[in-house]
């Protein structure tokens, strides 16, 4: 099936007033957090490690693709954060949600956000190709009853779910969380939501391009990713997956995962992670410069404007979030 402009965006009447609630609670959330482990992210808490990188945009892609920052072949300077998904600053052992930040430099034209006009290109991408919810408000329901412990989240789930479809949720939760991940050099990440590529819309995917095989006891996350630079650059292939129709690439469901064969990837970039110094006063400096940014799905140009209703949450949660920690 081809790639289709006609995909459209559903905004509930109430959206903006949950979204501040949203907000407000998470807030709430980092607040107190930051009380045990100091100002920091209401999610993404644990930076596992700052990178330098080029994103290179390659030649003679299809038109589709043709848009903003893949509009002509060209080289930019990037940061990236890995980080930890969770509340937290738990071990790499835990399971959790994987985050892959990429915060590209040098980009020019109108933006997504009027207040977030910095010349970045900002791509959030995580270890799994879907949300757990179709939409956000079960997400923030069940984060925010977690935080507040085990008798509150299960008093969430049973009240919410009932005893039948809570076992299940919780089982499926535990997979989403429990997926085995061998190194950040290795895993596939996904943007599992979509954002708009001119007139198409669109999802995002990073594959690891030759790096070499991971480990079997991997502990530490930042260490393998060092210990692997010591040795050769990293590289990734950053692809776009293009709507075609709302019942298999639905633009508000972030639960529904887009099928390849009907909707396959297009390498649109080479993101490549040059070997590079971690123990000099520069690199510490630069891990501490890249903690205190930010990065934002909505830091973006127009043509890449997030999309649906999990992305649409996220403009209002993650301004006060980086409101709320002082970051740029």
């Amino acid at each position: 099936m081809h790639p289709s402009t006609k995909w459209r965006e559903q905004i509930d009447p109430d959206e903006a007033n949950r979204f501040e609630r949203y907000a407000e609670a998470f807030v709430k959330m980092q607040q107190r957090k930051s009380q045990e482990f100091g100002y920091g992210r209401a999610l993404h808490r644990k930076q596992i490690l700052a990178l330098r990188a080029v994103f290179d945009v390659l030649p003679d892609l299809p038109e589709t693709a043709r848009h903003g920052l893949f509009a002509s072949p060209a080289r930019y300077e990037a940061w990236i954060r890995l980080s930890n998904g969770g509340p937290n600053h738990a071990p790499d052992s835990k399971p959790d949600i994987r985050g892959f930040a990429v915060k590209v430099f040098g980009v020019a034209g109108p933006t997504a956000t009027a207040s977030l006009d910095w010349g970045c290109q900002d791509f959030l991408l995580i270890n799994h190709s879907t949300f757990a919810f179709p939409k956000s408000e079960e997400f923030m329901d069940l984060t925010l009853a977690s935080d507040r412990g085990l008798i509150s989240l299960l008093t969430h789930i049973w009240n919410r779910y009932g005893a039948f479809r809570g076992v299940a949720l919780m089982r499926r939760l535990a997979g989403v969380v429990g997926k085995p991940f061998r190194s950040f050099a290795c895993e596939t990440f996904y943007s599992a939501a979509p954002i708009s590529c001119g007139p198409y819309a669109c999802r995002l995917r990073l594959v690891p391009n030759g790096n070499p095989p991971s480990g079997d006891d991997v502990r530490d996350w930042a260490r393998d990713v060092k210990d692997r630079l010591a040795l050769a650059p990293l590289a990734f292939d950053f692809q776009l997956q293009f709507f075609v129709d709302e019942a298999s690439t639905p633009i508000e469901d972030a639960s529904v995962d887009w099928p390849e064969m009907v909707a396959p990837f297009v390498t649109v970039a080479r993101l490549i992670i040059p070997q590079q110094e971690f123990s000099n006063a520069a690199a510490t400096q630069f891990d501490a410069q890249v903690e205190a940014s930010s990065f934002d799905p909505w830091t973006a140009l127009m043509v890449h404007r997030p999309l649906g209703n999990v992305m649409r949450a996220r403009k209002v949660v993650y301004l006060a979030s980086r409101s709320t920690r002082g970051a740029p």
